[in-house]
């Protein structure tokens, strides 16, 4: 019988001998150092070694009484305790204490120290399957130092098998008790406690989308981010170009976390918890160099393991060194993969009361119950909304109760996060207040359904939930796009077989993400003194803080293009009128007021004006990163409200001199045609553009001379009036001998089959909708093209 064995000796298929957690260690440590992994170097003890434990003195036959009782006379908590104590007393092996010992001695004297600090994990024969996770239902012991400390440390890692959590969940999934064999890895401590760790995720949490790597980052041990103690950095990055050979590093999105808290080394082989200092909470964990490097790894990892992957990375702040020390199969998403798409929408309104990270796609309702510790599971009712300020595996058996869940702390990686999405549980995470505003016994609304950011609502806000049958919907020649603004929304309808984005508004991007006018950057000179207070808040007190418009512009841009690469994402460039200008943090100094905004100053003539040329650029500068530096080439670029040819010729040079020239490196560049000088001169604008996109909105109203905002005249105003229409025809066939083709983006297809049916038979090449439209006009267009 072999009681211990060296990662070395391992791989993935020794999951009866050494447990999920240790055989991935195994695997990792012999078939992925081509890829250029690092993982820290121990061995485990095997199930048969349990076994052996579990024989000494009667042990076996005093656990298999205690679990018995279970259901019977004895409740959980008390059948646990009694479990975890007959183990605790019954002292390991003398045969096994030996071997331990001797394999630390040798793992010592390949670090060439005497006592060697070492992470003791628990390793469960049913854990980390692709079909199961277990993930932090044992313990585990960080920072441990001398064979007595090991010996200790083991001896606990077997009673955690037994945890009240542990029993209840393989309870639940019909998983024999006694069946199930622990083993301990014993692995050399990665000096993250002066660096930082995380965890990595190779596809989005929340949507299941698979083309991306997800990584949490915190300074200290890992634990506090796993724990949810901390709110993490986030980065996400783009998987296929991670991997395409170019030195580029495809970061989607970066952001910087509160990161309060970090768990460092304590005395006597203990960790313990410290405050960060401004500087850590300011500054980003990882680079874009660590980041590739972490994200090439889990690409290598998920392509070695055929599935997406759960992963720990940990970085020694003496070495600077990175490493794994951890995977496992993901197992909320890649389980739910199938046809039907659920969507979520509220339907009514209601006060907002605190905000967070979204957990899910779901609505919950129910009243609030608050809670400070998981042992008050018995004045918690069934279908309560929990909010506390963190949870830990302890809090499971609560929480499979709660109708939603609400906390104070976490990021995405965290316990709350990660058993709320295998529970198929509503949670807004990281709230930083939910236990002070949040009344006990208040009904509220807990939303995940509104993209990336979880709201909690006052009172029950009606909402809807609809399913889509992606298998049953049909192919057509009319390309069928959808309009996307938030790119808190890109990932969501990943699924949707759609042809592309007909329409990003980057305006939506200025006004949500970034917040402040971006002449306010450049000349900050012309703010009010308060103004400019509130600009240095938002930017940072970056040196540059041109580089804050161009870094949020284009981190809410990325998500989008590469959402549906390599089809088309078509980014229309700013459409703000002078009043919405003004209204930006900062703006009112640069923006006139005008009597009609609607015709005013807005679009293409603002980009070559002196008054806008400078925030122009800056627009351009995060196209061009987005594009160039991050590898998304499936960017096209559309102006809005080009009045005349000339006007094109102007807006093309200054993309031009900012670096974005039409035709290099495959760019493309559409008007929108929503002018009549775009009908009546459409092969001027032709020979200038690569393609129309109708805005229909804005060619209905000028078209009939209609203000399409006033109440007075909305009888008139119709997308379907004969002089629309024709313009329409006009514009489809002129374009179309011209070579170029035209979409239309406006919201009337969603609403109005006629009107499908009418562009499709005009031929028009595409019509970009609302996702939530996307079946029934992709079903019309279909119909329309057979002719019913």
């Amino acid at each position: 019988m072999r009681r211990i064995i060296p990662f070395t000796e391992l791989g993935r298929a020794d999951v009866p001998l050494v447990g999920g957690k240790n055989a991935s260690l195994g695997e990792l440590t012999n078939r992925l150092t081509t890829a250029g992994v690092r993982v820290p170097g121990g061995f485990a003890t095997t199930a048969d070694a349990f076994r052996e434990f579990l024989d000494t003195a009667g042990l076996r036959q005093r656990v298999e009484e205690q679990l018995g009782r279970l259901g019977k006379d004895g409740a959980l908590p008390e059948v646990g305790a009694a479990v975890r104590a007959a183990l605790l007393a019954t002292p390991l092996p003398p045969q096994l204490e030996a071997e331990l010992a001797d394999a630390y001695r040798q793992l010592a004297q390949s670090t060439g120290r005497a006592d060697p600090d070492v992470a003791v994990r628990s390793s469960a024969t049913a854990e980390d399957l692709p079909e199961a996770s277990f993930a932090g239902q044992q313990e585990t012991f960080l920072n441990v130092r001398g064979v007595p400390a090991l010996l200790d440390a083991c001896r606990r890692c077997c009673a955690s098998l037994f945890t009240d959590r542990a029993i209840d969940y393989r309870q639940r999934l019909g998983f024999d008790q006694l069946a199930v064999a622990l083993s301990v890895g014993v692995q050399l401590m990665v000096r993250s406690d002066l660096g930082s760790a995380g965890v990595a995720f190779t596809l989005d949490t929340e949507t299941g989308y698979p083309d991306v790597v997800l990584v949490s980052a915190a300074w200290g041990l890992g634990e506090t981010v796993v724990g949810g103690q901390v709110d993490p950095d986030e980065y996400l990055l783009y998987k296929p170009l991670l991997d395409d050979g170019a030195e580029r590093t495809p970061l989607l999105r970066a952001t910087v976390g509160a990161k309060r808290r970090k768990a460092v080394y304590g005395e006597q082989g203990s960790t313990r918890t410290v405050d960060t200092t401004a500087e850590e909470r300011a500054a980003r964990v990882l680079d874009d160099s660590d980041l590739a490097t972490l994200g090439r790894w889990a690409v290598a990892v998920e392509r070695h393991y055929g599935c997406p992957m759960d992963l720990e990375w940990a970085k020694d702040g003496r070495t600077g060194e990175l490493f794994l020390v951890q995977a496992r199969p993901e197992t909320v998403q890649s389980r739910r993969a199938g046809s039907v798409l659920r969507h979520y929408r509220l339907t009514g309104t209601g006060e907002r009361l605190v905000d967070g990270l979204a957990v899910g796609q779901a609505i919950g309702h129910g009243p609030v119950c608050a809670l400070s510790a998981p042992g008050e599971i018995a004045r918690f009712p069934q279908g309560a909304v929990l909010v506390t300020t963190i949870t830990d595996p302890d809090w499971e058996p609560l929480m499979k109760r709660a109708s939603a869940i609400v906390t104070d702390h976490g990021g995405r990686t965290s316990h709350a996060a990660i058993v709320s999405r295998e529970l198929g549980v509503p949670a807004v995470i990281g709230t930083g207040r939910a236990t002070r505003v949040l009344e006990n016994g208040q009904e509220v609304t807990v939303s995940c359904a509104e993209g990336e950011q979880g709201h909690v609502y006052a009172g029950r806000v009606d909402w809807e939930e609809t399913q889509t049958d992606l298998g049953t919907l049909p192919k057509t020649r009319t390309r069928v796009m959808l309009n996307l603004a938030d790119p808190a929304a890109a990932f969501r309808w990943w699924q949707l077989p759609a042809d592309g984005v007909g329409l990003a508004r980057t305006e939506f991007v200025v006004a949500h993400q970034v917040r402040v006018h971006p002449m306010a950057l450049i000349h900050p000179e012309r703010l009010s003194p308060e103004d400019r207070r509130a600009v240095d808040a938002l930017t940072d007190g970056r040196s540059d803080p041109t580089e804050y418009f161009v870094d949020r512009l284009a981190q809410g841009i990325a998500p989008l293009v590469a959402s549906r690469r390599p089809d088309p994402v078509i980014v229309r460039t700013s459409d703000f009128k002078t009043n919405e200008y003004a209204r930006l943090l900062g703006g009112r100094p640069f923006e006139p007021v005008e009597a009609n905004p609607m015709i005013g100053w807005r679009g293409a003539s603002r980009y070559y004006d002196d008054r806008y040329r400078e925030g122009f650029a800056l627009e351009c500068r995060a196209l061009r990163r987005v594009r160039d530096e991050i590898g998304l080439t499936n960017l096209v670029v559309m102006i809005p409200f080009c009045r005349t040819p000339e006007e094109a010729d102007r807006v093309l040079a200054e993309m031009a001199a900012n670096g974005l020239e039409r035709g290099r490196n495959g760019l493309k560049v559409y008007v929108m045609a929503e002018i009549p000088s775009n009908i009546v001169l459409v092969e001027e604008f032709a020979e200038r553009f690569d393609g129309f996109s109708i805005g229909s909105n804005d060619l209905t109203q000028l078209t009939l001379g209609v203000d399409r905002d006033s109440d007075l005249l909305s009888h008139l105003f119709d997308e379907t009036d004969p002089a629309v229409t024709r313009s329409i025809e006009h514009l489809v066939t002129a374009a179309h001998a011209a070579g170029r083709p035209v979409g239309l983006c406006g919201q009337r297809p969603s609403n109005d089959p006629q009107f499908t049916r009418f562009l499709v038979h005009c031929g028009i090449d595409s019509v970009s909708v609302a996702p939530d439209s996307f079946a029934a006009v992709k079903q019309c267009v279909a119909d329309a093209e057979g002719g019913r």
